[in-house]
C-alpha cells in the first residue's frame, strides 16, 4: 500500500489488514559519473514498492535528502543536517502514530555512517516516546551486502560500485549513463579533511565495470526476501 497514491478510505481500509509501515530514506548524492543523484532514494522505495506487493505493509513517501559528509564536495550532493535528518524521522513517525501505526521500519538507501547513526538516534527515542511502538532501522546496502555475498565479485564494493551500479541497472536502466572506473576513496586515518574530492575524485567505492542488470535482479529479490522476513520478526517482536 503505496501511501501517497492511496486515498482517504483506502488508508483506513488499510489500517483493518496491519499496522506496520517502511519509510524509506535515502539522499541526493553523487554516484560517480554514470549513476543518478537519486539512486539511494530509488534503492529503498523500489524494494519497499516490491515488498508491498508480497504481502499487505504501508510503504511512505520516500525521504529524498540524508546526511553525506563524505561526498559534500562533489557536484549534485545536497547533504542535510544531522540535527534535520533527526526532527525529519521523529515527525514522520510521529505523524504516522497518530495515524494509528505501531511497526515503523526505517529503510535507508544512503549507508553513511552519520546518516545511519543519525536514524538509530531517533529509533531510541521514539522508543521512548510510544510505549507501545516496535522499530527497527537498517540500511539498504546493508541487507545487499550481506545477502548478496555469493553474487558480488568486488571486496569492499560500496557506493556507486559493482552493487548499485547493477541494481540501478536492473530497476532503472535508462538513468544509467555508461559505466566508470574502479576505485576506492584514500581519506587519511583519523583527520578530518575539507577538500573530500581530493581524496576521492571519482567519487566511485568499488567496481563499476563488473555490474549487470542480472546480479541486480538477483541482489533485489535477496534484499526484498530479507526485508520480508524482517517484517515478521517486528510484527511478532515481544521484550
Amino acid at each position: 500500500m503505496i501511501i501517497e497514491e492511496m486515498t482517504m478510505p483506502e488508508f483506513e481500509a488499510g489500517l483493518v489488514r496491519t499496522k506496520t509501515v517502511l519509510i524509506p530514506f535515502g539522499a541526493t548524492e553523487e554516484h560517480g559519473p554514470h549513476l543518478p543523484l537519486a539512486t539511494d532514494t530509488l534503492h529503498a522505495t523500489e524494494v519497499g514498492r516490491r515488498l508491498a506487493e508480497r504481502r499487505a505493509i504501508f510503504i511512505a513517501p520516500p525521504v529524498p535528502y540524508g546526511v553525506c559528509r563524505s561526498t559534500s564536495g562533489h557536484p549534485g550532493t545536497l547533504s542535510i543536517s544531522t540535527a534535520t535528518l533527526r526532527l525529519l524521522a521523529l515527525d514522520i513517525v510521529s505523524a504516522l502514530y497518530a495515524q494509528g501505526l505501531r511497526n515503523f521500519i526505517l529503510l535507508t538507501g544512503h549507508a553513511g555512517g552519520t546518516h545511519t547513526s543519525t536514524l538509530i538516534d531517533a529509533g531510541e527515542e521514539l522508543l521512548g516516546r510510544f510505549a507501545d511502538a516496535k522499530i527497527a532501522v537498517l540500511t539498504e546496502y546493508m541487507l545487499a551486502a550481506r545477502e548478496g555475498k555469493a553474487i558480488i565479485e568486488t571486496a569492499g564494493d560500496s557506493h556507486a560500485g559493482e552493487i548499485e551500479t547493477s541494481r540501478i541497472l536492473h530497476s532503472h536502466p535508462h538513468l544509467v549513463r555508461g559505466s566508470a572506473a574502479r576505485e576506492f576513496p584514500s581519506f587519511p586515518v583519523g583527520i578530518l579533511v575539507r577538500n573530500k574530492r581530493k581524496f576521492w575524485p571519482g567519487g566511485v567505492w568499488g567496481d563499476p565495470t563488473l555490474a549487470t542488470a542480472d546480479k541486480g535482479r538477483r541482489l533485489e529479490e535477496l534484499v526484498v526476501d530479507a526485508l520480508e522476513r524482517l517484517v515478521e520478526n517486528l510484527e511478532g517482536w515481544v521484550e
